[in-house]
């Protein structure tokens, strides 16, 4: 399941990722979407990317989502943005969904690829949705150098460059035909949305049990941003190809 620290923590966000708005409109041009096109959304959070494809392009979006609160806040925006016909939101594990094989044109998981376990295992599970010459889509960290700092907090983060990513995504025969990368904007905005959203929760719970831990929880994450994380680690949407 989702922390609770992450339902908190991004409740203002539109989008889930640190990215835009306008880089989500060029990866579907990328994609080639159009009305006739189907896109599988894994880990579809709070229906910032698949609401706004749908609207952008008249595709038709399939999430999955384990969160009930991302869930329920993503199939209430479909309905207030008229476009529950488009996009279309399941509560449940992205690891156990079922497709049929090659029925959808892209297949994504922004930001996600712990739900599979790792970044080659979510390429290798999403391969099969897609039909020949469409593509599979991954939102991924990657270290702008390597080696960290010596006092760099949390050394179980399993990234790596952004050539090792590519590397990575390559491995399952989807070559990357595109990378859409994030800019320090992006960053600073989904970053600073989080400390926005927990302070105002802190202010108002301060009695909850679980107000210590993610106070802890903010304190170190806001930290390490601004220590490390803002110069070194870079953020992109990976574009891979299904071959003919």
């Amino acid at each position: 399941m989702i922390p609770r620290y992450y339902v908190v923590a991004e409740a203002l966000h539109e989008l889930q990722n640190p990215t835009s708005k306008e880089k989500l409109v060029l990866l579907g041009q990328r994609l080639g979407l159009g009305p006739d096109s189907r896109v599988l959304d894994i880990a579809s959070g709070r229906g910032g990317p698949a609401l706004l494809l749908a609207e952008t392009f008249g595709c038709s979006v399939r999430g999955v989502e384990i969160s009930p609160d991302f869930h329920d806040v993503a199939v209430e925006r479909a309905a207030a943005t008229g476009l529950a016909e488009l996009a279309t939101f399941g509560l449940g594990d992205g690891a156990e969904a079922t497709f049929e094989p090659g029925t959808y044109d892209a297949a994504l998981c922004l930001g996600a690829s712990f739900v599979y376990g790792s970044l080659a295992d979510t390429v290798e599970a999403l391969a099969p949705a897609v039909r020949p010459g469409g593509h599979v889509v991954v939102g991924e960290p990657y270290w702008r150098r390597l080696p960290l700092p010596d006092d760099y907090e949390d050394r179980r983060d399993p990234w790596t460059t952004l050539e090792g990513t590519v590397t990575i995504f390559e491995t399952s025969g989807f070559p990357v035909v595109s990378v859409i990368a994030s800019s320090e904007d992006d960053w600073d905005r989904y970053e600073t949305l989080h400390w926005k959203a927990v302070e105002a929760w802190l202010a108002e719970n301060q009695d909850d049990p679980d107000a210590a831990e993610i106070r802890g929880r903010h304190e170190r994450h806001k930290r390490t941003y601004l220590r490390h994380e803002r110069e070194l680690l870079g953020w992109a949407i990976f574009i891979g190809w299904k071959p003919l």
